[in-house]
């Protein structure tokens, strides 16, 4: 996969996929931009719990450009659900929508057969069954027409 795939996702994505290839990484990568800001003396830390002041630049910048990322993530797994990413404005409502969007993407299980999204992610992992040779070579067809008798007395060799 590049890392535009990774950036703006298509189809369906299952749990595991949102959990370990965009929330995790991009909430590690987001504690370390505060952690960048805040080592920097960009902002502090009492401060933004205060909610007195607001993030610093780098942590502005890292969640600007992971907005994409994070989107598209959110989609393609709602889409997984056979919902559509209209679901997203969930995120306006306060509180209410955060949790609810978490549980819609983080907890809750795909559907197993395709729909109007496409087939499962798990069925991209199981190809179709391909026709193997075997190990060994068919038996000989029996041979046609009469049986041979078999000789009388063994050739003499001496």
């Amino acid at each position: 996969m590049t890392f535009w795939q990774w950036y703006v996702r298509r189809g369906r994505i299952d749990r595991r996929t949102w959990w370990l290839q965009y929330t995790v990484p991009l909430a590690v990568l987001s504690a370390l931009a505060l952690a960048a800001d805040l080592a920097l003396g960009n902002r502090d830390l009492a401060a933004i719990l205060d909610a007195e002041q607001g993030f610093g630049p780098v942590f502005q910048a890292v969640t600007l450009l992971a907005t994409p990322a994070t989107v598209s993530a959110s989609a393609t797994r709602l889409h997984d659900r056979g919902m559509s990413a209209w679901w997203l404005l969930l995120a306006f409502v306060p509180v209410f929508g955060q949790v609810a969007l978490l549980v819609l993407n983080g907890f809750l299980p795909g559907d197993p057969r395709p729909n109007a999204y496409g087939p499962p992610p798990s069925w991209a992992e199981f190809p179709a069954p391909v026709q193997q040779q075997p190990l060994l070579p068919p038996p000989a067809a029996p041979p046609s027409g009469p049986p041979t008798p078999p000789p009388s007395a063994p050739p003499y060799w001496g």
